[in-house]
């Protein structure tokens, strides 16, 4: 088992990445090499999980909403992005880890060019 996918968590790299990919347009790449999965829409990017350390960040709306939920211990500061940016663990319950990322995609989504988002497969959230 790797450095990512620690003990019994019930969230793993492989449950991320399954996530992401069932969103439509969402496209993965490693832009920075060393194994880190970047998800994109529309080129912009919404999620991503690093080489090493366990977890996936995460866009939320404003920097006041990153610090809240790192001051409720939601998450941490994620290294190397924007101070709106949140790392969320591995530990996290899977439903609010598959809403929080359904957030920041459809956050990003939406905040694309209206000629760009045309473009986009049809997605309507539930």
């Amino acid at each position: 088992m790797g450095p990512i996918e620690q003990g019994t968590n019930p969230v793993s790299r492989q449950t991320v990445n399954s996530i992401c990919a069932s969103l439509p347009g969402a496209e993965v790449s490693d832009p920075w090499g060393g194994g880190h999965d970047a998800w994109k829409i529309g080129g912009k990017m919404f999620a991503s999980i690093g080489a090493v350390t366990p977890g996936v960040a995460i866009k939320t709306d404003s920097v006041e909403t990153a610090t809240m939920l790192i001051e409720m211990g939601v998450g941490t500061k994620a290294p190397y992005f924007h101070r709106s940016w949140v790392l969320l663990p591995w530990d996290m319950e899977p439903g609010e880890l598959r809403d929080r990322i359904f957030q920041s995609y459809w956050r990003v989504r939406t905040g694309l060019p209206k000629k760009q988002q045309a473009e986009l497969p049809d997605y309507s959230p539930e």
